[in-house]
């Protein structure tokens, strides 16, 4: 007999994302959601004394997994072949004679798209705990190397010295930018609609806005102001793209570590288990930052599913199916790999392995070079006309010019001129720089520090 883990085909099932949150998409847990809505309906429309309350009631204690079971839904739809009528039935027949009122004024959208509420709300509270843990170990990674000197660079080259705490900063800093998105999206997200065939909701008559709001009420949902069959496909293509947002995020800071971690760079590098980890099967001494680039193939997967919502926008009149396939498939991966990728990405600055000497050499192997900024600045405050002092900078540091920036400059006519040998110490040292970037990633630090406890 085959093995059944043998038989799984798709990653996600053994390899890629967390139990907890691929439990939120198991087919028991979507079935689950759907018996709340229609429980919930059941409810409202007992309050509004639409259906008997003993038939709600009725309905209430079989509105669950042990009274409904998963192989009688399936055993319903493969006779139908349409998956709400399926769940509405078995419950029907679960609920006794009270399950004549199952689904009473309701079309299978209510049913659906309020479940689909309920998901989007309990993944978007993952979410947003992922994105407080990561940007907690950002913050405190940042404070412990405020001053901690390292290169900055722009386009692959030595720029001028920044330190690691403001790079990690501002990676904190934009991480909890999506928190605020998240945020921001939520409510708009947790919708569900209780509006019948066309969102008018004219099967429920006269209670119409009141049976909508009792059932939202109920499950904490707002319901879509506006829908048609189906809530506005706006809300979902929104989501998907801040998902790829937090993936664009995501794979900017694996690949600061991956090109940190070059073993001609060498100024960190990710975690790794000396005791067992290997990192090739050939090349013995490899420490290769495979987290890194696992986090980085994922990202890439996760911005492609943004793409399909963003199609599904479209629809023929009040709606067609043409979203229902690919949303069954998108949603669930878009958010599994996004919470995997974010919980890998915490492991990774929680655990990296940063090296302040490797990043003082460095600034160092510029022989000053990377403070010409500063020696620009003191030059032109000195009465030497900017773009004079721009091309006399930009001689001095020429490829293949002997010694250091800070022998040439001592040693040039117009520098001497200017300033004093002293100044020219204390202009080409790097500290000033450093003290600069400390003072900043305080700020941003004190900024975004409060925002963690909420």
């Amino acid at each position: 007999m085959t093995d059944p883990e043998s038989s799984l085909f798709c990653p996600l099932e053994f390899r890629y994302g967390r139990e907890p949150v691929r439990a939120l998409f198991e087919r028991g847990s979507r079935l689950a959601r759907a018996l709340r809505v229609e429980a919930a309906l059941a409810a409202a429309e007992a309050e509004l004394g639409m259906v008997p309350p003993e038939a709600a009631e009725a309905i209430a204690r079989a509105a669950n997994l042990d009274h409904v079971p998963l192989e009688r839904v399936d055993a319903l739809e493969r006779e139908l072949r349409h998956d709400v009528m399926a769940i509405s039935r078995a419950l029907a027949e679960a609920s006794g004679p009270g399950g004549r009122w199952v689904h009473f004024g309701a079309t299978s959208a209510d049913i659906t798209e309020t479940a689909l509420g309920l998901e989007l709300q309990e993944s978007g509270r993952v979410l947003r705990d992922d994105l407080t843990a990561l940007a907690r170990v950002l913050v405190d990674l940042a404070r412990r190397h405020r001053a901690t000197p390292e290169i900055g660079r722009t386009h692959g080259q030595h720029g001028v010295p920044i330190s690691f705490g403001y790079k990690v900063a501002a990676a904190a800093a934009e991480v909890m930018r999506h928190r605020e998105r998240l945020d921001e999206l939520l409510p708009r997200l947790a919708v569900g609609k209780m509006a019948g065939a066309v969102g008018t909701g004219a099967g429920f008559g006269s209670n119409a806005a009141e049976v909508e709001a009792k059932v939202m009420a109920r499950l904490g949902l707002v319901a879509d102001e506006a829908p048609t069959q189906i809530v506005g496909r706006d809300r979902i293509a929104e989501f998907t793209n801040f998902l790829a947002l937090v993936a664009g995020t995501a794979e900017r800071l694996s690949t600061e570590v991956r090109n940190l971690q070059r073993t001609e760079i060498a100024e960190v590098a990710e975690p790794f288990d000396e005791a067992r980890q290997v990192g090739s099967s050939t090349m013995a001494q490899k420490r290769n930052p495979i987290l890194a680039e696992n986090i980085s193939s994922l990202a890439r997967l996760v911005r492609a599913f943004a793409l399909p919502p963003l199609e599904n926008m479209v629809q023929w009149h009040e709606r067609d199916l043409a979203n229902s396939a690919n949303e069954r498939i998108v949603l669930p991966h878009a958010i599994l790999l996004a919470d995997d990728l974010l919980v890998k990405l915490t492991q990774l600055y929680g655990g990296l392995r940063v090296d302040p000497v490797r990043m003082a050499e460095e600034i160092g192997r510029s022989g000053g070079a990377a403070m010409t900024e500063n020696l620009l600045l003191a030059l032109t405050s000195k009465g030497l006309a900017r773009a004079e002092a721009h091309e006399l900078l930009r001689t001095l540091t020429r490829p293949g010019s002997a010694g250091s920036l800070v022998d040439r400059a001592k040693a040039d006519p117009t520098v001497r001129a200017h300033l004093a040998a002293a100044e020219v110490d204390r202009i080409l040292d790097p500290a000033a720089y450093v003290h600069a970037a400390a003072e900043k990633t305080d700020r941003v630090l004190a900024r975004l520090t409060p925002g963690l406890d909420r």
